[in-house]
C-alpha cells in the first residue's frame, strides 16, 4: 500500500493509498477523512460518503490538492488494519 494523506484546499486532510499518480489527477483507494473528536483524538470517516460503496476508487483533480505527504508509522498500520482483506498479527514477540 502507498497509504498518504493528502490535504484538500477545502482544508480535509485526506487518508488514501494513492493507486496512481496521473498528470493532472490523483487515483485514490479507500479514502477516509480526518476529524478531531476532541480530548487530542482523532476519527476517520469515509470521504465522500454518498458514493457507491462497491466503488473503492476516487479519481481527484489536483488542482484541489495542497498537499501529499507521508503518514506516521502508526496511522499506516491502523489503516491497512481497517482495508486489509487479511488479518495481520500485531508485531509483539510470544515469549
Amino acid at each position: 500500500m502507498n497509504v498518504k494523506v493528502i490535504r484538500m484546499s477545502s482544508g480535509e486532510d485526506v487518508v488514501a493509498d494513492v493507486m496512481e499518480d496521473k498528470e493532472e489527477s490523483l487515483v485514490l483507494m479507500n479514502p477516509i477523512v480526518a476529524f478531531n473528536q476532541g480530548n487530542g483524538q482523532l476519527g476517520f470517516a469515509p470521504y465522500a460518503p454518498l458514493l457507491n460503496r462497491d466503488d473503492k476508487e476516487l479519481e481527484i483533480n489536483k488542482k484541489w490538492i495542497v498537499y501529499v505527504a507521508n503518514v506516521n508509522n502508526e496511522l499506516v498500520e491502523n489503516y491497512e488494519e481497517m482495508f486489509s482483506p487479511i488479518a495481520t498479527p500485531t508485531k509483539k514477540l510470544i515469549l
